[in-house]
């Protein structure tokens, strides 16, 4: 069977989303000294790959873990996005040929490419979803849209901008994947996603082991 792995890995120096806490880890125990080895790990709940859950912009949004295990597995839908250049929207225009395969329990994942500038000044400059187009997706009855950039909106390093997928999304009771990588694999291939968050109490987001398996056909 067929394994893609959809994630970045989480290390010292890795980049985060501007402004958020930064990921460290060092030694609390080792085996020399205490028999066994543990890190100490500190992060941001929106650390690397992950997923955000609608509490992380609506106020009684629902927290990662009361969200279905179910809904973070469903049959990836890659929408080939790599001829955007940067900062450029991303519009219903530029999906509507992928609407019929739309559907609950499909995710859909927008391959803009940008995930090989990840960890460099460039990344921040991903091409970025409308509102439109995110009212759209979601109309359909999807309930997971996943991106290999920073956002699925514009990222602004200063001043006040849109997060207007971010809102239609969430406010849907739907979830947001971001910052995953190689979705180039799943081109041409049927797989099924797995984006499966930490169960921490009360959280906007988690960090995830994003993968895709191979769906026999």
């Amino acid at each position: 069977m067929q394994v893609v792995d959809l994630s970045h890995s989480l290390k010292e120096g890795m980049q985060i989303y501007p402004g958020d806490p930064i990921f460290s880890s060092s030694c609390a125990l080792t085996i020399e000294k205490d028999g066994w080895a543990v890190l100490s790990l500190s992060m941001g709940s929106h650390t690397g790959t992950h997923v955000d859950a609608p509490s992380h912009y609506i106020a009684d949004g629902k927290t990662i873990e009361q969200i279905p295990l179910s809904t973070f597995i469903g049959r990836a839908l890659v929408i080939p996005l790599t001829h955007k250049s940067a900062r450029e929207v991303i519009t219903w225009a530029d999906v509507a040929p992928y609407a019929s395969q739309m559907a609950e329990g499909v995710i859909v994942l927008l391959h803009t490419g940008w995930s090989q500038y990840w960890g460099t000044e460039k990344s921040i400059e991903h091409p970025f979803l409308d509102r439109t187009a995110a009212e759209q997706i979601i109309a359909t009855g999807v309930q997971v849209v996943g991106i290999d950039a920073l956002s699925p909106d514009a990222t602004l390093l200063e001043g006040t901008g849109s997060f207007g997928a971010h809102e239609v999304i969430l406010g849907a009771g739907c979830v947001i994947a971001e910052n995953l990588t190689n979705l180039h694999a799943l081109e041409g291939s049927n797989y099924t996603v797995h984006l499966m968050p930490l169960k921490i109490d009360g959280s906007d987001g988690s960090p995830v082991r994003a993968f895709a398996l191979e769906t026999p056909t």
